[in-house]
């Protein structure tokens, strides 16, 4: 569809122009061409357009519906329908009452309505009564996460699978952490692109305590702008400079796939983030902190998840420097006033609390070697 703009006084010179003012319409005249590539919904914008260049209603309102609830035609009360075109899952309708025009161009869930009208108040009347209440809840979101597993085939080089995994929210698991890592978790759960600072995410403390439970979570949290890859061999990875090219970098994606994170998960890498690292690991360590904050992570929005049993006093200075961590959270066991209320009793919960597995254990009515006796007067049968 083109358009002809031609002057508003053939035969009159400048200066007559000038001298009489032209109403707007009168002054941008327009002509329009239909081709063979324009369609019946392009006849309806057209048509909308008419009145309002013409000023014959010289007030228009619009507005989008992300979901359109069912059944909603989206037109005003008495609304007398002009045209209506349908082609490739596309609907669009042209409708018009007493001193107004619309038009609604809909796809997939979502839609936008235009109006036009011969004053103000009345298109915002007539747009209320046609978008009000129309906007449909959203789905509920799955318990499903998608997350790539990387492993490093002897035949085959490296090479990643993906698999759904099911993730609770964070409001239904978080009553399983202190209120202090609870507290550090809210702020890592609502974290946006914008607001990252430091690649590295470190989730320490003794086994049990939830941190892989925590991860999945995150995974599900991020998923509308972070891909969650875990590797399952984070001791070859960086011992074998071309599996983490391949990971790390990988080849020319497109624009859209370099705007979106990628999250590595490394689990139980005690060995190689703890104070020895450098002399037992090699350049393991240095790659590692290279891919978070060194030219290997330049140009790639790339974070490493890592989560290690060690004490954070064990752990490499250079690891946890300020500046290099996006999150730096101690998960441990919850207090026994916690893990009391997490278990609605205290037959079986110690003196010093439970981890989430025991009380999990305690729960299922299992009493297992990990947990901890209540008279807590020595290690027991604890692990």
């Amino acid at each position: 569809m083109s358009v002809d703009r031609r002057p508003a006084h053939p035969g009159t010179d400048s200066s007559e122009a000038t001298a009489v003012p032209a109403s707007p319409e009168a002054a941008l005249p327009v002509r329009l061409n239909f081709g063979h590539t324009d369609s019946p919904s392009d006849v309806i914008d057209a048509l909308l357009l008419g009145r309002f260049t013409s000023g014959e209603q010289p007030f228009s309102r619009s507005h989008s519906v992300s979901r359109v609830k069912k059944g909603r035609t989206l037109l005003p009360p008495g609304a007398t329908v002009l045209r209506e075109a349908r082609a490739d899952g596309q609907h669009a309708v042209l409708a018009e009452g007493e001193g107004w025009t619309a038009a609604v161009s809909r796809w997939n869930q979502g839609a936008d309505v235009t109006l036009t009208a011969v004053s103000d108040e009345l298109a915002e009347k007539r747009l209320k009564e046609a978008v009000d209440g129309a906007e449909d809840e959203p789905e509920p979101q799955s318990d499903k996460v998608s997350m790539g597993f990387w492993y490093h085939s002897p035949m085959r080089g490296p090479r990643r699978s993906t698999r759904s995994i099911t993730a609770a929210t964070w409001k239904e698991v978080r009553p399983n952490y202190t209120a202090r890592v609870a507290d550090a978790m809210d702020s890592l759960m609502e974290i946006t692109p914008d607001a990252i600072s430091g690649r590295l995410l470190l989730l320490h403390g003794p086994p049990g305590t939830g941190k892989t439970s925590a991860l999945r979570t995150l995974a599900r949290a991020w998923r509308e702008w972070c891909q969650v890859d875990c590797v399952l061999d984070p001791e070859h990875l960086f011992n074998n400079i071309g599996y983490l090219m391949d990971i790390a970098i990988g080849a020319d994606d497109s624009e859209a796939e370099q705007q979106r994170w990628r999250l590595l998960l490394l689990e139980d890498c005690d060995e190689l983030i703890r104070g020895e690292a450098k002399h037992a690991a090699g350049q393991a360590l240095s790659r590692l902190l290279n891919l978070t904050d060194g030219l290997l992570g330049q140009g790639r929005n790339v974070l490493v998840g890592v989560t290690t049993n060690e004490d954070l006093e064990r752990l490499h200075p250079a690891v946890v420097r300020p500046g290099r961590c996006l999150a730096r959270i101690e998960v441990g066991a919850l207090e026994r006033e916690e893990a009391v209320e997490w278990l609605g009793t205290p037959e079986g919960v110690g003196r010093e609390g439970a981890t989430l597995a025991e009380l999990f254990a305690l729960r299922n009515g299992v009493s297992p070697a990990s947990v901890r006796p209540t008279d807590a007067a020595g290690p027991g049968l604890y692990l």
